[in-house]
């Protein structure tokens, strides 16, 4: 049979072998019978492969457990350096240096020695003005046993001025010390002096010196002063001397006070510490209303020598000047920074106005105090700026004898302002003495009365009215049930219903004015009287000003009050001297008192449409006032080219503002009083004064 095959046999010819008992065991690819012998229980390659797997996964389960320990207690990473200084920088700039962990080599508090240190500077720049940033930080440098090293840089800014800072940077060491019982430590910094200040050595501390700068002059145009630094005694009673309990009484004897001033210096010195100096007033040397010597002849009075800028007289154009004296809080505060507590700064006038330029810039040093001998280091300089000079056009003489002429006006306020034509230079701004330190020339408005007909006639001469034209002047008009009437004592040859404007104009009659009243819109007016000057904004002035207000509308009454200068209608006696300034020139003027600098140079003039002929005719009719109206006093005055006068009544009507206008020659003029009869009798005499000197 070995020779035959069966058609359904293996292709080698073999016959099939049938499966053994049990089956075949599967071996890669291969059916290989098991061994001959009993059965097993369980077959043998199975039990192998679930060995395996349980050493796998008890190998597996260690390995785990073992990763697990050392990720549990392995040493924390060293933590990032820069926030660590940044919250030393923190600590630096909110002055307490101890709240960062400091590694110290000394028992000293580091919060004190900041304290020590900066007490000065934070002094002169206040504690909240100084900052501390960290500028960098170098890689970290890793020790041995987990420990690590970096430097911090730090940025160090104080605001000694509001245009210059001193700057300085400082080097903190840091230091990592590794973790402590599997938990990250913390970075601290080895504290020397130097961190707060580079080089400063254990001790030391800086010294802050403040230098006051020059305070600038006020000088005229052509280099005169007007207020410059006066030797001064500030005189006051020093509690720490003996006899300072009685000085308060003796003092008020000696220097006039009246009852009342010498209680409330007493008071204040009662109140005072027992150390104090009560300052009772400054007396510039050899001022001969006050007895200096007498004062300092009592016992607990003291006289401590200074200079200050005053102005040549006491009372020399003091409104307008203005004083100087200790900055107020309210100054302090308002400054940001730029004046300190203590400064002299200008507290009114020009001195208030152009503070920042006669003020200058203070000098400010910042020095290295050693411990023990030795040399200050400077740290730190600014060198001071004197204060620049303001030029103003006031001339002296014409200024002295506006002020004598409103002299004996101790009750009232007034004013002379005077103007030159020619260059709108304001030559003399007076305030009387009942004006009680306010800059009435400069800043008092008030209804101006007839003088404001000058922009009136204007508006009129616009409108085709010739100085020959007739007008109705009666003795009263109606306007809406509101009666009108000339002022007391008008002369009846003036009157009519047909009298020549000119005549109208030189005698001031009311009704002839108001009579035109529904012809000259109040839009006219306000644009006359802007032609003039008159309320429009001072822009070259230098100094405060107001220039006074004609409304763009009123009604019926309202309207008619306005031709004559009532009403609404307010002028200041600046804003009317440069009516009459206007017309004495020829053209719009625009007024100025101090002289521009810089860029202010440049400005151009504000532009005017007052014409040379419409000017011409005003001084025409202003002419006929001195010639055969209300100004006849001033035909004496040499070069009188004209006037006007003026009164407003107020309240009650039985009160009245005056004024009077006048141009002469290169100078127009204007006299304000707040209550008189007429302009003709009370403002007149002192214009009178003013241009006579007599």
């Amino acid at each position: 049979m070995s020779g035959h095959s069966s058609p359904h046999g293996p292709a080698d010819g073999h016959a099939p072998v049938p499966p053994p008992p049990g089956g075949y065991a599967e071996v890669g690819y291969a059916q290989v019978p098991p061994a001959a012998g009993p059965p097993p229980t369980a077959p043998a390659p199975r039990r192998t492969g679930r060995l395996a797997l349980i050493i796998g996964t008890v190998v597996v389960l260690l390995l785990a457990v073992g990763f697990g320990l050392w990720f549990l207690f392995r040493e924390p990473p060293i933590p990032d350096p820069e926030p660590a200084a940044e919250e030393l920088a923190a600590a630096l700039q909110e002055g307490t240096p101890a709240d960062f962990p400091l590694a110290m080599d000394t028992s000293a508090s580091p919060d004190e020695q900041y304290a020590q240190v900066f007490e000065q500077l934070l002094t002169a720049v206040g504690e909240d003005s100084g900052t501390v940033a960290v500028k960098s930080v170098t890689p970290v440098q890793e020790g041995d046993g987990g420990t690590a090293t970096a430097t911090a840089t730090l940025a160090w800014t104080w605001p000694v001025a509001t245009t210059a800072a001193w700057e300085y940077e400082t080097v903190a060491q840091l230091t990592y010390p590794g973790a402590t019982d599997g938990e990250a430590g913390e970075w601290e910094a080895a504290w020397n002096t130097g961190v707060m200040v580079p080089g400063l050595e254990p001790g030391e501390r800086l010294a802050v010196e403040r230098t006051e700068p020059a305070r600038g002059e006020i000088v005229t145009t052509t280099g005169e002063t007007l207020v410059g630094l006066t030797p001064v005694h500030h005189v006051g009673i020093d509690k720490t001397r003996p006899g300072w309990d009685t000085a308060a009484e003796k003092l008020g004897n000696v220097l006039e006070f009246d009852r009342a001033t010498t209680d409330d210096i007493a008071a204040q010195v009662d109140s005072a510490g027992e150390k104090a100096f009560v300052e009772v007033i400054t007396i510039r040397d050899n001022d001969p209303e006050y007895d200096f010597q007498a004062a300092m002849a009592i016992d607990g009075v003291v006289g401590i020598p200074d200079e200050l800028p005053l102005a040549r007289d006491r009372d020399f154009a003091r409104p307008l000047l203005g004083s100087v004296g200790e900055a107020t809080a309210e100054i302090v505060e308002e400054s940001e920074g730029t004046i300190k507590p203590g400064d002299m700064v200008g507290l009114s006038g020009l001195q208030a106005a152009h503070d920042e330029q006669l003020r200058g810039v203070p000098g400010l040093a910042v020095t290295i105090k050693p411990t023990e001998g030795g040399e200050d280091r400077e740290a730190f300089t600014i060198e001071k700026k004197d204060g620049e000079p303001v030029a103003i056009t006031l001339d002296p003489e014409t200024q002295l004898r506006a002020e004598a002429a409103l002299a004996d006006l101790d009750n009232l306020a007034s004013a002379i302002v005077a103007i030159k034509p020619s260059t709108g230079e304001v030559v003399a701004a007076a305030s009387g003495p009942g004006s009680e330190g306010y800059s009435t020339a400069t800043l008092g408005q008030y209804p101006p009365g007839s003088t404001f007909k000058i922009a009136t006639s204007l508006a009129m001469l616009r409108s085709g009215i010739t100085p020959e034209t007739p007008l109705p002047c009666t003795a009263t008009i109606n306007v809406e049930g509101r009666q009108f009437q000339n002022v007391p004592g008008y002369p009846e040859s003036a009157m009519g219903d047909a009298v020549p404007f000119r005549t109208v104009f030189a005698n001031s009659c009311n009704t002839g004015f108001i009579s035109q009243h529904q012809e000259i819109s109040q839009q006219q007016l306000h644009d006359a009287a802007a032609s003039l000057g008159l309320g429009v904004d001072a822009t070259a002035f230098g100094a405060a000003a107001a220039m006074g207000d004609v409304p763009t509308e009123a009604e019926g009454t309202e309207h008619a009050a306005s031709m004559i200068g009532q009403g609404q209608v307010l002028a200041t006696p600046l804003a009317m001297a440069t009516v009459a300034a206007s017309v004495s020139a020829g053209h719009t003027v625009s007024p100025w008192l101090v002289e521009p600098t810089g860029e202010e140079a440049a400005d151009e003039a504000p532009a005017g449409d007052l014409t040379a002929d419409e000017a011409a005719t005003l001084r025409s009719l202003m002419n006929g006032v001195v010639q055969e109206g209300s100004a006849t006093a001033l035909q004496d005055v040499p070069g009188i080219a004209g006037a006007k006068t003026g009164t407003a009544q107020f309240g009650d009507g039985n009160k009245a503002h005056v004024w009077m206008l006048a141009i002469t020659d290169d100078l127009a003029a204007v006299v304000f009083i707040e209550e008189g009869e007429l302009g003709s009798t009370t403002a007149g005499p002192v214009m009178h004064e003013f241009l006579t000197g007599r």
